[in-house]
Formats: C-alpha cells, structure tokens, sequence
C-alpha cells in the first residue's frame, strides 16, 4: 500500500472548493499540499455512513482493490469516481479507510 490522502470532513466552507456533483460532496485538491490533506463536505443527501461523513479517513494505493477488502468490513462498495480510479471504503478499528486502485496509464495525475 501507498498513502494517497487523508480525508477531513467539515461542514463549513474552505478555501479552493471543488464541487463534485455526482458523488454529492465537495472536496479541497489532495495535491496542493505536500502531505495530502483533502477536505471533505457532504451534500445532506449525499448516500454515504455517518462514519465516512462525520470521522476523517486515510487513503491508501493498492494494485488489486478487490484483494485488498476481500474479508474486509465494506462501508462503500467498489466504485468509480472517475477514470482510472477504482475505490472503495472499508472500516478498520472504527475508522473508514479508502482504498484505491489506479490505472496510471489512465490517469498519471491521480
């Protein structure tokens, strides 16, 4: 595994949103800091757990998304947010976790 971000969900606003419409949040860019800090808000009908939405959540690599939760507690299913990103959210310890698989050829700047 490879750290990608971390995750903080807030309810006020900050600065450099992007709204992303079809995932119903919006969210800071991970890559305009040098430790991979993205804030997270949820649009109230976004369809996510509380736990996602409410604690802050590490992001990690992995080369086979499908191996890596396979006997793991799934928050959210397998999901593409966009191309060549493949991800999913599973609970570790009580904290959400993001795992992500990424076609670099696809997408080299993810």
């Amino acid at each position: 595994m490879k750290f990608n971000h971390i995750g903080i969900p807030t309810t006020g606003s900050f600065e450099g949103e992007i709204p992303v419409p079809h995932l119903k949040i919006t969210c800071s860019d991970h890559k305009n800091n040098p430790y991979g800090i993205q804030w997270m808000r949820y649009w109230d009908d976004a369809p996510y757990p509380e736990l996602v939405k409410t604690v802050a959540h590490i992001a990690f690599e992995v080369d086979d998304l499908e191996k890596a939760i396979a006997g793991q507690t799934v928050l959210i299913a397998p999901n593409s947010p966009s191309t060549g990103v493949l991800v999913a959210m599973i609970e570790v310890n009580g904290a959400p976790v993001e795992l992500m698989q990424i076609d670099r050829e696809l997408r080299p700047d993810a």
